[in-house]
């Protein structure tokens, strides 16, 4: 990789707000390329705000945000980013896969909105995008018929449809019993190296965040702006919050005091 490259994702002073309510101020991080990046932090800390300012569905009160460089939200009609977001491939927290619509006709819907292959060529990449996912042989199955975790999968094999450069997954894990996300989890590396992709993912799962993290940042509700950045493995013993190290250790029976 290149040294001189810009950050994959590159967030400066980004504030989330709705109306007059400030859920964020100030939130300032980088994404490697290829790199897994968690947003963490606790609940109402404004983590799916965030990934909605991420992929274009809410403008930030201020700041802005760049992708290898090019900014998003400065000088670009809403156009110029519905052709930009094409690149990104993104799983909500419910799946949201069509229940009216087989696996492969909902993985075929971006084909067909966004390419010009033929129903011959778009049938064998839905295949080939379950198989992706350990689904394969399940096209013809509707989403009421498979379990959740399998829904999740399917959901992410959607989400790679159009090859995206970008994932976004918004708690992947929720909802999932132990095993089932740890399926997921693996399933997320395993994509990583195969597509060559990055991927940003909410998540408040000690299990997930330290399984899968190559680098993370942490939102605090009350502070309502970043508490810390860097490697989770690291920020459990580095972290200047000791909000950050008790989110952490959750589990651990640690009584750090202060914040």
């Amino acid at each position: 990789m290149d040294a001189t490259a810009p950050p994959k994702i590159d967030v400066r002073d980004v504030t989330i707000a709705y109306g007059d309510f400030v859920v964020q101020s100030g939130v300032s991080f980088s994404v490697k390329a290829r790199d897994v990046f968690i947003v963490m932090g606790d609940s109402g800390c404004g983590k799916s705000s965030l990934l909605r300012h991420l992929i274009g569905l809410r403008r930030p009160r201020n700041g802005d945000v760049f992708y290898d460089g090019q900014s998003f939200w400065q000088g670009s009609s809403d156009e110029d980013r519905a052709v930009f977001g094409r690149r990104f491939g993104i799983l909500y927290q419910s799946g949201g896969l069509w229940s009216s619509m087989t696996l492969a006709e909902n993985i075929a819907l971006p084909l067909r909105a966004y390419t010009k292959l033929s129903e011959r060529q778009i049938a064998e990449l839905c295949s080939l995008k379950l198989s992706l996912v350990g689904l394969a042989g399940f096209e013809s199955f509707y989403p009421a018929q498979i379990s959740g975790g399998m829904r999740k999968r399917a959901g992410l094999a959607r989400a790679i449809a159009l090859d995206p450069d970008i994932l976004f997954l918004d708690e992947p894990s929720a909802g999932l019993d132990p095993l089932s996300a740890q399926r997921l989890d693996q399933l997320i590396l395993e994509l990583r190296r195969s597509l060559d992709t990055t991927f940003v993912v909410v998540t408040h799962e000690l299990a997930s965040i330290f399984a899968i993290a190559d680098d993370s940042v942490f939102l605090d509700s009350e502070t309502r702006t970043v508490a810390a950045r860097g490697k989770p493995h690291e920020l459990i013993e580095t972290a200047e919050s000791a909000k950050v190290r008790r989110f952490l250790r959750r589990g651990e029976g640690d009584e750090d005091g202060g914040s």
